[in-house]
């Protein structure tokens, strides 16, 4: 008897542990869909600070945390830009979302959960670079993901001859 009212109270708390986490979790990947986000795209002439959380690198004013280098390029801005579109179309779960001649804006989502980050590019007209921007929706670390993308985004834009 009481190897079956154990059995029971663990099952039951199996399934409690259960519905909390996916609950939780659809809460949590539905974020993305509906938040808004602000901060987003080129104020006057740079693109935003990055928050306090380690989950965001910038090109432009940023602290030593969160700095990346722009990326150089000796063509025009016009094929700077197309060779970044065709990069960006064949990066892992990376979709364009926003561009002007001047801007993009791609959506990231990482595998498994789904979680989305903001990925940007600004080509100034008056440098040869593009100074970028990746940042998550949610949650505090990333474990240095927005830094790797920028960079394998780099290495490939060099390997191109940009």
């Amino acid at each position: 008897m009481f190897r079956l009212l154990k059995a029971i109270a663990q099952q039951f708390l199996l399934t409690i542990v259960l519905a909390t986490f996916f609950l939780t979790s659809s809460v949590i990947l539905s974020v993305p869909t509906w938040a808004a986000v602000s901060g987003l795209g080129v104020n006057n002439g740079y693109l935003s600070a990055c928050p306090a959380s380690p989950n965001c690198v910038v090109s432009q004013n940023a602290d030593p945390k969160h700095a990346i280098d722009p990326i150089p390029y000796h063509v025009s801005r016009d094929q700077a830009r197309e060779i970044l579109l065709k990069v960006l179309s064949v990066v892992p779960r990376t979709e364009v979302v926003e561009q002007t001649d001047s801007y993009i804006h791609a959506l990231s989502k990482s595998r498994i959960f789904k979680f989305v980050d903001d990925v940007e590019f600004y080509l100034p007209a008056d440098e040869s670079v593009i100074h970028l921007r990746s940042a998550s929706r949610i949650g505090d670390s990333d474990l240095g993901v927005n830094r790797r993308r920028m960079e394998q985004i780099r290495l490939a834009l060099k390997d191109l001859n940009i």
